[in-house]
């Protein structure tokens, strides 16, 4: 007996990829109008809402979602949402534009969608960084690069000439939609299914959420982020190889899917942690895991915030359930990967790494205990710091 998969985030799974001769016309017409250049992010959520990963969203926010979303984390109608997603532009783009107008959203030379311009609005910047990531700072990468956009926002929704070109040239074969990941799901007979967010290689104590977790359900959707980053994370291509080192060597084939995650990292902790659940839910998943700090950056946030503000909506709003971890690390007395909850050991028996220490242990051209990661894993981060 085949189950029903959750429903997408407000009830439909939106698709605004053009096909056909309406394809055809909307390339001709790109070709005629003013073009926008988009920014990795503005990239990355072009690609999300195309292929409904941002459900309910079919364009760029207006003023009435945009507000409520930073101060209510809901959209006008209610419906649960944390994050803004915006287009910015500058004063100058914005007085060769007016409400009603058609512009071309562009990647260089490639024209790759058109908005029809519904409005067109100022916000205020420090009102969004405090509320969204709860601090004005611009060491906090998010915030900088909020202040870094354009002063003015231009809203409505998009038609999708094609998808930008990392969609097509990086992790193509792992790039699966929500449509795609809906119908692997359902062909594997998946009626649960848990999904795993993640900007890092992943250690042992991943390995041991995800498969705890992996116990309750039928399938774990393992979705690495491979959107912008911090300058200093793992580049994308690296942890990829890692996934596929460790998911290859240590878990089921058939109780596991790899695929990437387009999102860029807004390091929004709390209010992020919504987002990738809710898109998530979006690819068909059930259930999601959240750990310590999730989407965290420095000291802006509480470990486990990320907990907490699910409690701020009823279950039935958020639809995907959240599986909560506390920090796990392995301990040499208990002899195993285990949590603050399950061990009664103090730190001098954890193995924990901070992340100067690993790129010390790697750049001498030493693997790293296998306490904190498989040697697999190891080695590929060996490459990705140039040692052979």
């Amino acid at each position: 007996m085949a189950y029903p998969l959750i429903q997408p985030h407000g009830g439909t799974l939106i698709n605004r990829l053009l096909s056909g001769a309406a394809l055809e016309s909307a390339r001709e017409c790109a070709q005629t109008l003013l073009a926008i250049q988009l920014t990795d992010t503005n990239l990355a959520d072009l690609e999300m809402i195309a292929t409904g990963a941002l459900s309910p969203l079919t364009g760029f926010m207006g003023a009435a979602d945009y507000r409520s979303v930073v101060h209510n984390m809901r959209l006008a109608n209610g419906l649960p949402w944390t994050i803004p997603v915006t287009l910015a532009v500058s004063e100058e783009q914005a007085v060769r534009i007016a409400v009603g107008d058609q512009v071309a959203l562009a990647e260089g030379d490639k024209r790759l969608a058109i908005l029809q311009v519904t409005e067109k609005y100022r916000y205020d910047r420090e009102v969004e960084a405090q509320h969204v990531y709860r601090t004005t700072e611009t060491a906090h990468p998010g915030v900088a690069r909020l202040y870094r956009q354009g002063e003015v926002l231009i809203a409505g929704d998009i038609d999708v000439i094609a998808l930008p070109a990392r969609a097509h040239t990086e992790f193509a074969d792992l790039r699966y939609t929500p449509s795609d990941s809906r119908r692997v799901f359902a062909e594997r007979g998946w009626r649960r299914i848990v999904g795993f967010q993640t900007r890092n290689p992943i250690h042992r104590a991943h390995e041991y959420i995800q498969k705890t977790a992996l116990e309750i359900v039928d399938g774990l959707l393992l979705h690495p982020l491979v959107g912008e980053t911090k300058a200093d994370d793992i580049p994308a291509d690296i942890r990829i190889e890692s996934y596929k080192a460790i998911v290859d060597a240590y878990y089921p084939a058939a109780r596991v899917l790899l695929g990437v995650f387009p999102a860029a990292m807004r390091y929004a902790g709390p209010r992020e942690a919504i987002f990738h659940a809710i898109a998530r839910k979006n690819y068909g998943c059930s259930h999601f895991i959240v750990g310590r700090d999730h989407a965290g950056v420095g000291k802006y946030y509480g470990s486990y915030d990320a907990h907490y503000i699910f409690d701020e909506f009823t279950p039935e709003e958020i639809g995907i359930t959240p599986l909560f971890f506390e920090h796990t690390f392995y301990c040499k007395q208990c002899g195993g990967v285990v949590s603050l909850k399950t061990c009664p050991h103090d730190s001098t028996h954890h193995v924990t790494l901070s992340g100067t220490q690993v790129r010390e242990i790697l750049a001498r051209g030493d693997l790293l205990p296998e306490e904190f990661t498989r040697p697999e894993v190891s080695r590929v981060l060996m490459r990705g710091v140039g040692v052979k």
